[in-house]
């Protein structure tokens, strides 16, 4: 899996983001487990890294948000 970053755009139900790369792109993503299970807040405008999936490049998943 490929990881990139981007800034979170919209925040949508069910810990789903748009997310704007730093390519270009905007991709759904969903939040990682070890962030659901710590209850890190992601909000539009943070900086996080993406790990995209290997079968659609359109989705991927969140992995970090920095500080």
């Amino acid at each position: 899996m490929s990881r990139k970053t981007g800034i979170v755009i919209e925040a949508l139900p069910s810990t789903n983001f748009r997310v704007r790369l730093d390519d270009g792109n905007e991709v759904l993503c969903h939040l990682a487990g070890k962030l659901r299970m710590y209850r890190i807040k992601i909000l539009p405008g943070d900086k996080v890294t993406v790990e995209m999936s290997p079968y659609d490049e359109k989705r991927g998943r969140i992995v970090y948000r920095e500080k």
